[in-house]
């Protein structure tokens, strides 16, 4: 239901320039930060392959919570009970400076507040609820309560925890107004640049595959995963796909909130009221989770019947599915994103990356955190984000994704999905051995046949043909490129 809403067109770059700071990245990650340091007086350049929100910020359900994926009990036993506490605080300035900002910048992107809810998913579940409660009571969330029986769609299991004063908006539409914004406070920006090149340096350069050079002072690199960062970052993350279904709801059938279970993967499920071509309203019941390692499984269809399946039996009332989508999440290895100065690098050069599943208020934090490095402020959150940190009470986590990694490598000696061309159907794709090395072949609606190189320009994984966003995906850090060939997202250049 986001990707149909338009967002300013950004124009493209052909010539070199010059800023204090060049972002790289239009998502709610770049677009906040180039915002926040615009608004700092920081002559900035704004650079995006796509258009502003085409990455992974129009595929998010725009859940804004304080209520961490992971879990306080989990945030406290990685980070202790002073970076839970952070982690608390940082997220509740996140959405409030959402909030305040749409208000200042007049952005009507229906932010609405609302109550969020972490429910059992089974009976067994209510002492890891009530577990859950004291971290959250712990980590300064002093206004979050414990309910034994929730009313509603979500009541089967009992115990659950009421966190007040979360909030939802429409991801675009916020999106765009921050352009905008941008655009009348004079910042440059522009789409079509395909940044190849991050040199460091007292000034730092910029290439696109267009041939445009850019140099700044600092660099922010916000594209999801870093493109800058060969190794460092990507073996204390991983890359997961997320699967969303939005159908249409009587309005009276659930009332306005967020909700999470504790499976895992867990669900989450939230509403979007808006206006129907003719005049009036409709409800969409918005459900997400079904995650798997990116790369590592193709069978949507299944995931979006056990995602309706699952919303069927808790809200009878939902009608047809109307949409489908997926996206995908880098997880890191402790609970928490990666925002600060790129490990190994020059001190101009950041990034952000790790959204862990709350994008939109991560990448808000992601805003105000380097606004406050590059202004040379201190922050209380630096330490808790920081990139270089060692993920010491997480080696388990880190051991168990570095092997999963290693392990894809054998894709190199597999036979290739199918033995010959003609077994691949029209606006299919596959992956045929040709010798030592393996060949992505796609077949279009026209019967014709495009073939490249299987293997990803990242760490050399063979990639994995994704039958329903027809895409070639990589099993080890998440690039994803078209049927074509041509890189979606990073790390892979």
């Amino acid at each position: 239901p986001w990707m149909s809403e338009p967002v300013p067109p950004l124009p493209a770059r052909s010539t070199g320039a010059h800023a204090e700071v060049c972002v790289i990245g239009a998502g709610i990650a770049g677009v906040t930060t180039a915002y926040c340091l615009m608004k700092e007086g920081r002559s900035v350049i704004l650079l995006d392959d796509s258009q502003p929100g085409g990455g992974m910020t129009e595929r998010t359900t725009a859940h804004l919570s304080n209520a961490i994926d992971a879990g306080y009990v989990e945030i406290e036993r990685l980070h202790g009970r002073s970076g839970a506490r952070l982690a608390a605080q940082s997220h509740t300035a996140a959405i409030d400076w959402i909030e305040k900002t749409a208000k200042e910048a007049g952005i009507a992107c229906d932010f609405l507040r609302l109550d969020g809810y972490l429910c059992a998913a089974t009976p067994d579940d209510s002492q890891r609820i009530k577990d859950e409660w004291m971290a959250v009571l712990r980590a300064g969330l002093t206004d979050v309560e414990h309910v034994a029986q929730l009313p509603g769609p979500f009541s089967q299991n009992g115990a659950c925890l009421r966190f007040p004063r979360q909030a939802q908006f429409h991801p675009l539409k916020y999106l765009g107004g921050l352009v905008e914004a941008l655009r009348q406070g004079g910042c440059r920006a522009f789409s079509g640049a395909h940044v190849t090149t991050v040199e460091s340096g007292k000034q730092v350069r910029v290439e696109t595959s267009q041939g445009c050079v850019v140099t700044a002072d600092a660099v922010v690199v916000a594209t999801n995963t870093p493109i800058n960062n060969m190794v460092t970052i990507h073996t204390k993350q991983a890359a997961y796909i997320t699967y969303v279904i939005g159908a249409r709801i009587p309005a009276e059938a659930v009332e306005p909130a967020l909700w999470w279970d504790t499976l895992d993967p867990y669900h989450y499920v939230r509403t979007q009221r808006r206006s129907v071509p003719g005049g009036g309203e409709e409800v969409l019941l918005i459900v997400g989770g079904e995650d798997h390692k990116a790369g590592q499984a193709d069978d949507a269809e299944i995931r979006y019947g056990r995602l309706e399946a699952w919303a069927r039996k808790h809200i009878p009332a939902m009608g047809t599915v109307a949409y489908r989508w997926s996206g995908q999440v880098m997880e890191s290895v402790d609970g928490l994103a990666f925002i600060g100065r790129n490990p190994g690098d020059a001190e101009n050069i950041y990034i952000a990356t790790g959204d862990c599943g709350m994008g939109m208020t991560h990448g808000t934090i992601a805003g105000l955190l380097l606004t406050d490095l590059i202004m040379g402020r201190d922050c209380a959150w630096a330490s808790l984000y920081n990139p270089s940190r060692q993920p010491v009470r997480a080696m388990g986590q880190f051991v168990r994704e570095s092997l999963n990694v290693v392990a894809q490598y054998a894709d190199w000696v597999t036979k290739g999905d199918v033995e010959s061309e003609e077994e691949i159907a029209n606006e299919q794709g596959a992956v045929l051995r040709d010798g030592l090395t393996k060949i992505a072949a796609y077949r279009d609606a026209d019967g014709a046949l495009h073939t490249c190189s299987a293997v990803c320009p990242h760490l050399n994984c063979i990639v994995s043909w994704n039958h329903s966003e027809h895409t070639w995906d990589c099993p080890c850090h998440g690039s994803r490129f078209d049927c074509f060939g041509k890189v979606l997202n990073g790390p892979a250049i």
